[in-house]
């Protein structure tokens, strides 16, 4: 096989798949990389590795303008070693593995969402990613999307990045373009300084204060998890008016 195939499969559908130190192409994965991380993924990280808000963001983020929505966007930043190896990668495998990426979890299957036209639901659509240097391919273990939906604790990710996916369709579809400086200043801090925007809500301050239907914030010990989500419906709030 000399390119990768992207091959579809249903939630029941079954694949060959493992990846392990014994593997040859064990963390070839993990270089040259375009590392998109969403604000749920830098949340998990940073927790785990026991640093605020903005030091991670500030040692191991780059964030820049999403190119169609206008919204930040944050992509890992790698080392400068030639192979632009992960910042989180060695020989023995993922420093952060528990807190890994949704991405990282997801391979090798791709998803995709589609809102129905009949109904108006989502659907969610799986495909295998079959690439020629993957050796994974040529283990023995089989499990189905949904074994390994559920195996590499998923749940979650979708759950929170979905509701992102839909902040991103409504910004293209009702405000395409860039977004001002102040709303960017809101949403940069929303997505990837949530300590920030929660002292700023616990403060009482005049600028996160929305006459809207919004419900109320978490509590101040509540989860981070709970925390993004209210947060990302005060942005919407924000921007559109609506949550």
């Amino acid at each position: 096989m000399s390119t990768e195939e992207l091959i579809p499969l249903g939630p029941d559908a079954s694949f060959r798949f493992d990846c392990h130190p014994g593997i040859a192409c064990f963390n070839q994965c993990c270089r040259d990389l375009n590392q998109a991380l969403t604000p749920y993924d830098t949340l998990r990280l940073r927790a785990y590795l026991e640093l605020t808000a903005a030091a991670f963001r500030d040692k191991y983020l780059e964030i820049r303008p999403g190119p169609e929505s206008g919204l930040p966007v944050a992509t890992l930043r790698f080392s400068d070693h030639p192979q632009k190896h992960c910042p989180f990668v060695r020989a023995e495998g993922c420093l952060v593995y528990p807190a890994r990426p949704a991405s990282c979890r997801m391979y090798p299957l791709a998803r995709a969402l589609h809102r129905s036209r009949a109904d108006g639901e989502l659907r969610e659509h799986f495909a295998l990613l079959r690439e020629p240097h993957c050796r994974g391919f040529e283990q023995s273990r089989n499990r189905t999307v949904r074994q390994w939906v559920i195996n590499q604790e998923l749940g979650i990710h979708l759950r929170i990045n979905d509701a992102l996916l839909e902040l991103i369709a409504l910004k293209n579809r009702l405000r395409p373009g860039p977004l001002s400086r102040d709303h960017w200043h809101w949403a940069r801090m929303v997505f990837y300084d949530l300590d920030g925007f929660k002292r700023k809500v616990m403060s009482d301050d005049p600028a996160t204060s929305l006459q809207s239907g919004l419900p109320h914030p978490p509590e101040a010990g509540a989860q981070d998890e709970a925390w993004l989500g209210w947060a990302m419906l005060w942005l919407k709030e924000l921007l559109f008016g609506r949550f």
